[in-house]
């Protein structure tokens, strides 16, 4: 039993990691309609976020492995720059987007952490829902070459609302690129380019909890049914973003959002 309820919550983080609606906001929607203090297992949540992140890598690996190599290349080979400028000023972008949620988040942890609550869930959902729906028409027209260095500043402010509880992260980052006007295909991609420089760091510190950790051998092999589930599902999920982003659907988490807030402020009111 204990194995197939983290398996479950392998899947519940697995679906909800990538798509607009707060992987955890649901985990702690999850946790309070089943009565239970696993969810509580921190060591678990870093489990299957980092499926979710393996996942998500895969995805990417052909761009992270270029953006990597050509950074490097301007670096220390100038008769190169100008063929890997663009991927240069990518990493840049990408460094420059995560500075105000990296120190926001170092500078307030406790804080944010202390506004926690099941409601404050709801509400943010409400909020997403509203975001949502507010750039549910716009269609840029930036490609990747075309972020400005005011853009990733605009989307890396917008970012940090995401460290309230249940705001989503890629729901936030979302909307700034399409109010910046980034094509979907490109908001997209640099949504989840933000994602990993933000998913190492919280990683890592839960890491060194879990080094710490004694009863880590004792539920290995549920642990390892959350990781793989976590891992598969955030694959598929995040394909089915792909492809409502691109028909311009977002409305549809909007929808979604709006009617699991409502549900939450209400049902546990």
């Amino acid at each position: 039993m204990e194995a197939l309820k983290y398996t479950i919550l392998g899947i519940i983080q697995g679906i909800t990691e990538p798509l607009p609606i707060s992987s955890s906001g649901h985990l702690l929607i999850f946790k309070e309609l089943l009565n239970t203090n696993m969810f509580n297992d921190l060591n678990f949540e870093t489990i299957v976020n980092f499926g979710s992140f393996l996942a998500i890598l895969f995805i990417f690996r052909k761009d992270i492995i270029r953006l990597i190599k050509n950074f490097f290349t301007y670096l220390f080979n100038k008769d190169k720059r100008k063929i890997t400028y663009n991927d240069f000023k990518y990493c840049l972008l990408i460094i420059i987007g995560t500075i105000p949620v990296g120190i926001t988040g170092f500078i307030f942890k406790e804080k944010i952490e202390s506004f926690v609550n099941v409601q404050a869930v709801g509400v943010a959902l409400l909020f997403t829902a509203l975001i949502l729906f507010i750039v549910r028409n716009i269609k840029g027209e930036k490609d990747d070459n075309d972020i400005t260095y005011k853009d990733a500043i605009i989307i890396g402010l917008i970012q940090m609302i995401a460290l309230l509880p249940g705001v989503s992260r890629s729901g936030t980052v979302l909307v700034g690129c399409l109010l910046c006007k980034l094509k979907r295909e490109t908001a997209l991609k640099y949504t989840f380019m933000l994602y990993f420089p933000v998913s190492v760091a919280a990683m890592g510190l839960g890491v060194l909890d879990l080094v710490e950790s004694n009863t880590l051998n004792t539920v290995l092999l549920p642990y390892s049914l959350g990781f793989i589930a976590s891992c598969i599902v955030t694959y598929f999920a995040y394909q089915w973003l792909s492809n409502i982003v691109k028909k311009g659907s977002l409305w549809k988490f909007s929808i979604y959002c709006l009617i699991v807030g409502i549900f939450v402020i209400f049902y546990f009111r």
